[in-house]
């Protein structure tokens, strides 16, 4: 059995429901699976400003923190962030960035990771961001386990090799029908995590 951890940053809950997914198949695939948010860095006081965000930190307190200790633990990472100017947000690189320990230890080489995002337009920047996330992992020495055209739901769910990216109307609804593509994207990432593990 191999370690899943599923580490996501959301403020109104999209990609918090993505990793649930993944979680979800992760699981069905014979993975033992954490999920775990990204430490917030906007402040409550921001947060309180928009009531979807603010129903969503709520929401989610519950959702234990993700630390080096989940990077250590896991043989397979599946992130999911949102966009933020073609580029992860900030809480994302703060956790990349306070992995450098591990990476110096050489403990971040042949992880096998998986990417997904969300933006506000269907050109919002999701690929770019996908991108950044596997930059960094090429620097710790990962294993990118991307879904490719590997199954025909990936054009379902709007035709990203480099993972699942879906797009988020006014309303926080998430336009594209992307669950099926996630939990293609997660099962395939325990796959090769099993293969690398071996």
């Amino acid at each position: 059995m191999v370690n899943i951890a599923i580490i996501y940053y959301s403020s109104t809950g999209t990609n918090y429901q993505l990793s649930k997914w993944a979680e979800e198949a992760a699981k069905e695939a014979g993975a033992e699976v954490r999920v775990r948010k990204m430490k917030e860095l906007a402040p409550e006081s921001a947060i309180a400003q928009n009531p979807a965000w603010k129903e969503h930190f709520e929401s989610t307190k519950d959702v234990q923190e993700a630390t080096n200790d989940d990077l250590e633990w896991a043989d397979g990472i599946i992130f999911s962030v949102p966009t933020r100017f073609g580029n992860v947000p900030a809480q994302a690189k703060q956790f990349f960035d306070q992995a450098g320990g591990l990476w110096a230890q050489g403990k971040t080489v042949n992880k096998v990771v998986s990417a997904m995002s969300s933006a506000q337009n269907p050109h919002g920047g999701q690929e770019a961001t996908i991108l950044s996330v596997y930059t960094s992992m090429f620097h710790w020495g990962a294993i990118i386990a991307a879904p490719g055209y590997a199954d025909p739901v990936t054009f379902a769910a709007g035709g990203n090799p480099y993972g699942v990216s879906v797009t988020v109307d006014q309303n926080n609804n998430m336009v594209e029908d992307v669950e099926g593509g996630v939990k293609f994207q997660a099962k395939r990432t325990v796959e090769i995590t099993q293969k690398i593990a071996k």
